[in-house]
């Protein structure tokens, strides 16, 4: 299992070198990760990349159209969850049982919820902290600099705005690989910006 490990980080570092991007930060042990700017299919296999220089698992939550064919395989076998988003609770109160039963555990989120531009983020992320007490961590890809990490990590204090205030000033000058597709951090319970 070790030799898995020590190949699979050995494989990200390379393709990341080649690609001339970085990895930055440090992953929390257990939590919910943010991830955003979500623009593009190429952020999941920098979330992948990601997780694998640092030898971490991370959940994903994935559309569940996604698994059809052959990329469900190959999803699964990178932590995907298929996720039906007309009634996502069966599956996110499986993942939270499995966070009980794990010492590790990341569940990685794109609040955005599309790769296309929107009016307003899914606040899952903050719900889910909330509900069980994980810190919620940001995670961020960032074109301009082709880095891709962790952030900060907060827990949730219950006021919507000031915890989203926290999430805009952190992503404020970060790009995806489309920035004109990127949705600006707010929810639709915050109301019109």
């Amino acid at each position: 299992m070790r030799r898995h490990f020590f190949v699979r980080r050995n494989l990200a570092r390379l393709l990341l070198r080649l690609a001339r991007w970085q990895a930055v930060g440090r992953p929390p042990v257990k939590g919910v990760l943010v991830g955003a700017p979500h623009t593009s299919n190429w952020d999941w296999v920098l979330t992948m990349l990601l997780a694998w220089v640092n030898d971490v698992q991370i959940r994903l939550l994935v559309k569940k159209e996604f698994f059809r064919g052959p990329l469900g395989p190959l999803l699964r076998a990178t932590g995907g969850v298929p996720l039906d988003r007309q009634s996502p609770g069966a599956t996110i109160r499986e993942l939270l049982a499995e966070a009980d039963e794990h010492e590790a555990f990341l569940l990685g989120i794109a609040a955005e919820g599309t790769r296309s531009k929107g009016d307003y983020w899914k606040g899952g992320f903050l719900r889910i902290s909330q509900q069980t007490g994980l810190p919620v961590t940001m995670a961020f890809l960032d074109a301009p600099s082709r880095t891709v990490g962790f952030g900060p990590t907060f827990t949730p204090s219950g006021d919507v705005v000031a915890d989203m205030d926290r999430v805009r000033t952190f992503y404020a000058d970060k790009r995806g690989i489309r920035p004109e597709l990127f949705t600006p951090p707010r929810l639709r319970e915050e109301g019109p910006a």
